[in-house]
């Protein structure tokens, strides 16, 4: 009884102590709030004025912070209360603007890996980013119409292609054993970027810059936007135990 009495009354101060923090913290875009009427404005009010890869990199440094924080505590409950506590989402796109449009400003090809959700790891609000996730995080057809979409319809500036440590779809590549005929579909892009002798974080870095070069080389409309100078395409890798993403 004295235990859980200890633990409540910790949850309780850190709870305070986040309501505190949200009551001195105004949102970043309260500033910037756009008049009613002015729909591409009001879906911009998260829009980052610089370098949208810089600005992906700089929320996730704020969430490694936060990630290794709450690796301290042993208890699930506190380490929930610890990583909402100190999430670092600056800003949150209107509900009633959302429903009537999108401006992200970042498109993430990521892993369909229940560890590694965009939004979480670069602390960014609904209509932020634009999501295309798979197993292996490879460069397959419907995946890039969607970026087509994502940089034709909505104008975004950069793709990020994201793998992760400890990759299911890279390891089960790397292991040549046979799988269903679709998982051998699935998998047969990233057996082909493959490089004798390396290791699994080698394999999944490989894997994300091959998928990178594959979206301007299959896709002549992100061709053209990247030779305009209207599109950046990045390879990245995310480190689960760190919190980290790294360019590669």
């Amino acid at each position: 009884m004295a235990h859980s009495r200890r633990h409540l009354l910790r949850l309780a101060g850190l709870v305070g102590g986040w309501m505190l923090l949200e009551s001195l913290t105004p949102p970043a875009a309260a500033a910037e709030q756009a008049p009613a009427g002015d729909l591409a404005a009001r879906l911009s009010v998260c829009r980052p004025s610089g370098d949208p890869l810089q600005e992906l990199l700089r929320r996730n440094r704020e969430f490694c912070r936060v990630w290794r924080e709450a690796e301290r505590s042993e208890d699930p409950l506190e380490r929930a209360t610890l990583l909402h506590q100190g999430w670092p989402l600056h800003c949150q796109v209107r509900p009633d603007a959302l429903a009537a449009g999108q401006r992200p400003w970042a498109a993430i090809l990521c892993c369909a890996d229940s560890r590694v959700g965009p939004e979480w790891i670069f602390a960014c609000g609904s209509g932020e980013l634009f999501e295309v996730r798979s197993a292996g995080n490879t460069a397959f057809a419907e995946g890039i119409a969607s970026l087509e979409y994502a940089v034709a319809e909505l104008a975004v500036p950069l793709i990020l292609v994201m793998g992760h440590s400890g990759c299911g779809a890279v390891t089960a590549a790397m292991a040549g054993e046979p799988l269903t005929p679709l998982l051998e579909d699935l998998v047969a892009p990233i057996r082909a970027s493959l490089r004798a002798g390396a290791d699994l974080e080698a394999a999944v870095r490989t894997n994300a810059a091959a998928a990178a070069a594959e979206l301007p080389r299959r896709s002549a409309l992100l061709r053209q936007a990247v030779a305009d100078g209207r599109l950046t395409i990045q390879p990245a890798y995310f480190d689960i135990g760190s919190g980290q993403v790294s360019l590669v």
